[in-house]
C-alpha cells in the first residue's frame, strides 16, 4: 500500500490549528503509515500545539500586513514583500524535500505561502474555510487550489462554486467523545463532582471583556455554589494580579491554556465561550448550556453572526461585548437558577451540531490524493 504524505499548514490562533490537527488526527486513522507535516509561522502558538499533538512541524518567517501607522508598523509593511519572497524559497524547499501527495490549508499566515508553493509544483491543494466570511489568505488562494471544503452556505460570493464542498468544521475526536471523561476529569482539575462547574474559554488567544469581568466577581461566582474552571489565554495570565493567582483553591482553577479540553467540556455544567466558527462548532457536539459573548472585531462581524444563528433558536444565550461587565454575571445567576432554561439551551444547541464533518472532509482529500480509489 502506498505510503501517503500529508502537508498541513496554518495557524495563529485555536480557530485554525484545532481544524488542522483535527484533519491529521483523522487521516492517520485512515493511514497509519503516513508522515505529516505542518508548515507554520514562527513565533505563533503552532509552533507548540502541533508539536505537543505529535506532529512535525517546520516553522518560516511570516506575518500579516500591520495596521499600526507607527514607525515600526510602517517598517514591518515595507519589509514584508522581501519576508513573503523568502518565506516562498523557504516552503518550496520544504515542500520538495517532503514531498507531499497533498497540501490542505487551514487559514492563518503561513497558509498563504506554503499553498502557494504547492500549487507551483503542481501538488493537489485543498482549503478549509471555518467561517461564513472567509480570511484574506483562503480569499487569496481560492483560484490556486481545486476544493474548498466551507462550513457554510453563500459563499459563492467569494469562491467559484465548482470549487465548494460543503462539509461543516472538523472537531477533534477527543471533542467527540468526551461521555465517560468526568471521572478522570474531575481528578485531573482536582474538583469536587458533587458541585455544579463553569466553564470559562474566551477562545485560544483569551478574550480580555471575559477576563476582565470574571477576575472582577470571583468571589461571586464562589458564592452562587460553582467550580470554576478558567482558560485565560497566555496574554491575559501575564496580567493576572498576584492578587487574583491567591484566589485559586480547591474551587477555583486559573490557567492561560487548556490541554485536555475534552475533560474540561465534560465536567462543565455551564459554559462561556467566544463565539468563533470552531468554538460554536465544538459546542454544539458538547451540547452544555453556553452564553456566547462575540469578539466585536472579527471581519464582517461574523462572531455575532454566529452567536445570533444559536440564540435566536434559544440555543445560547447571547451577551454583547460592550455589555459583558453589565450582563455577563446576572445571565450566568440566571442560567444557574432556571434549571428549564438550562436544559431547553442544552436540547436545542446539540441540533445544530455536525459531527460528520470531519469524514465529509477527508473524502475531498481522498478525492484529490487517490482519484481512482
Amino acid at each position: 500500500m502506498k505510503q501517503y504524505r500529508f502537508l498541513i499548514s496554518g495557524g495563529g490562533t485555536g480557530g485554525h490549528i484545532f481544524p488542522a490537527l483535527a484533519i491529521a488526527q483523522k487521516l492517520k486513522q485512515e493511514f497509519p503509515d503516513a508522515e505529516f507535516l505542518f508548515i507554520g509561522a514562527n513565533g505563533k502558538m503552532e509552533m507548540k500545539r502541533v508539536p505537543d499533538a505529535g506532529f512535525d512541524i517546520k516553522g518560516i518567517d511570516i506575518y500579516g500586513i500591520s495596521r499600526d501607522f507607527s514607525l515600526k508598523g510602517i517598517t514591518k509593511n515595507i519589509k514584508l514583500p522581501f519576508i513573503l519572497m523568502s518565506s516562498m524559497r523557504k516552503v518550496k524547499k520544504i515542500i520538495k524535500e517532503f514531498s507531499p501527495d497533498i497540501a490542505i490549508g487551514v487559514g492563518g499566515f503561513a497558509s498563504g505561502p506554503a499553498l502557494r508553493a504547492a500549487a507551483a509544483l503542481h501538488i493537489p491543494t485543498l482549503i478549509q474555510e471555518q467561517n461564513s466570511f472567509p480570511g484574506v489568505t483562503n480569499k487569496l488562494l481560492a483560484d490556486q487550489v481545486q476544493t474548498i471544503c466551507v462550513a457554510y452556505d453563500g459563499l459563492e460570493k467569494y469562491f467559484k462554486k465548482e470549487k465548494i464542498v460543503l462539509t461543516g468544521n472538523p472537531v477533534r475526536e477527543i471533542i467527540l467523545n468526551i461521555h465517560n471523561k468526568e471521572k478522570n476529569a474531575y481528578s485531573l482539575f482536582e474538583l469536587n463532582r458533587k458541585k455544579k462547574t463553569l466553564l470559562v474559554v474566551g477562545g485560544s488567544l483569551g478574550a480580555r471583556s471575559i477576563n476582565e469581568t470574571i477576575a472582577q466577581n470571583i468571589e461571586v461566582i464562589e458564592s452562587m455554589g460553582l467550580q470554576l474552571i478558567w482558560q485565560t489565554g497566555e496574554l491575559f495570565f501575564k496580567t493576572i494580579s498576584p492578587e487574583i493567582l491567591k484566589k485559586q483553591n480547591e474551587q477555583i482553577k486559573i490557567m492561560p491554556f487548556i490541554k485536555e479540553m475534552d475533560k474540561a467540556y465534560a465536567i462543565a455544567d455551564f459554559i462561556i465561550s467566544r463565539a468563533g466558527a470552531i468554538a460554536i462548532s465544538e459546542l454544539t457536539i458538547v451540547g452544555k448550556p453556553v452564553i456566547l459573548v462575540p469578539f466585536p472585531f472579527a471581519a464582517e462581524d461574523h462572531q455575532t453572526k454566529n452567536a445570533k444563528a444559536l440564540s435566536d433558536h434559544q440555543a445560547a444565550l447571547f451577551v454583547q461585548d460592550k455589555e459583558v461587565n453589565e450582563k455577563l454575571i446576572p445571565e450566568l445567576k440566571r442560567l444557574t437558577e432556571e434549571v428549564g432554561l438550562a436544559a431547553q439551551l442544552s436540547q436545542n444547541i446539540k441540533t445544530f451540531a455536525q459531527p460528520q464533518a470531519i469524514d465529509k472532509i477527508v473524502t475531498e482529500i481522498k478525492k484529490l490524493t487517490m482519484p481512482n480509489a
